[in-house]
């Protein structure tokens, strides 16, 4: 039986070389076989991580025998056209975060990997540190009591006047694409229910016609409400807090504790006083080492296909409501 999976990167993209190929060479039973680029330098990336095969082509990766899955870090834009591809080769995908561009793009996409028999998930890395367990287990003891308000934020300051693919509406672009979507995601994530309607203004950039701030609400079931920010104009941060009937908990560090060595932190208050938790996890390791058991166990991924369509409906009705200026519903 096969005990090594084998990654292809299509892509030299910076978090692609800064994260993700350092963890698939971190974990267990991965590694790193080839690297594709049709713009970039995949010869000296492929030197850099000590990659065997480079290859200029995307379409030549693709063909690779010895390549079992892919890592997709491409554009927003593109991840539809490759993915497909990618799947009628019979590759299995971990596609980064916004896995589409609408949920019906995602249809498309889940639908060709079915066809073909293949696993597909999107990398939403954060969502294996071990600190967001620990978030529901604290949640379910009922220590904070009953959950009626979560409110995330992801922002950090990005240069609006530089080239960047953030800001390239044709390549999807945008802040609530680009960690929007990290807030969404934590919000069905942690509590378990999915919203019903949504309500979001944005701030458009007129030189770029993209997003740069987003405020949304998200309202679910029994008048549970999340609100979110996430922004390319103001002070980086990367958390979330769950509000209750007895108390609260704040997570600083929800998004990105791996740039503080993969610590996370719970804080919790209640009426009797205020306690942390720290608790550290490679989450890109963690995410490479999930994904590649999944393919090697022939099963399918918690976080799977259908999921990736509905958080990208929920998205499609932030862009209605931010369009419209008005509430809309979430479709099923």
């Amino acid at each position: 039986m096969k005990n090594t999976i084998n990654w292809g990167i299509l892509g030299d993209s910076s978090i692609a070389k800064k994260a993700v190929i350092p963890a698939i060479q971190r974990s267990k039973y991965a590694e790193v076989v080839a690297i594709a680029s049709q713009k970039g330098a995949p010869q000296e990336t492929a030197e850099e991580f000590n990659i065997a095969k480079a290859y200029s082509s995307y379409n030549q990766l693709l063909a690779d025998s010895q390549v079992d899955v892919i890592y997709l870090p491409l554009p927003n834009a593109l991840h539809k056209q490759w993915v497909i591809e990618a799947a009628l080769k019979g590759k299995h995908i971990l596609c980064e975060k916004p896995a589409a561009l609408t949920s019906a793009e995602a249809e498309e996409m889940i639908m060709a990997c079915r066809q073909k028999n293949v696993q597909f998930m999107e990398a939403f890395m954060y969502q294996f540190h071990l600190q967001h367990r620990r978030v529901q287990e604290i949640i379910a003891s009922g220590e904070i009591g009953k959950v009626k308000q979560m409110n995330s934020s992801f922002t950090y300051l990005l240069n609006l006047e530089e080239d960047n693919i953030r800001l390239n509406q044709n390549l999807g672009g945008g802040s609530l694409y680009d960690v929007g979507c990290y807030c969404i995601h934590a919000s069905r994530s942690i509590l378990q229910v999915e919203p019903i309607s949504v309500y979001c203004e944005a701030n458009i950039d007129s030189r770029t016609n993209v997003d740069v701030t987003v405020q949304g609400v998200l309202s679910f079931p029994e008048n549970v409400v999340a609100t979110f920010t996430c922004s390319f104009e103001q002070f980086p941060m990367n958390d979330y807090e769950i509000i209750g009937t007895k108390g609260k908990i704040v997570v600083p560090h929800a998004f990105r504790p791996d740039k503080r060595n993969g610590v996370g932190e719970i804080i919790v208050t209640t009426n009797d006083g205020e306690r942390s938790e720290k608790i550290e996890t490679d989450q890109y390791r963690a995410q490479i080492e999930y994904f590649s058991s999944v393919i090697l166990e022939q099963t399918e991924p918690i976080y799977n296909g259908q999921q990736t369509i509905q958080n990208m409906r929920i998205m499609d009705a932030c862009f209605q409501s931010m369009s419209q200026k008005s509430r809309v519903e979430v479709t099923s």
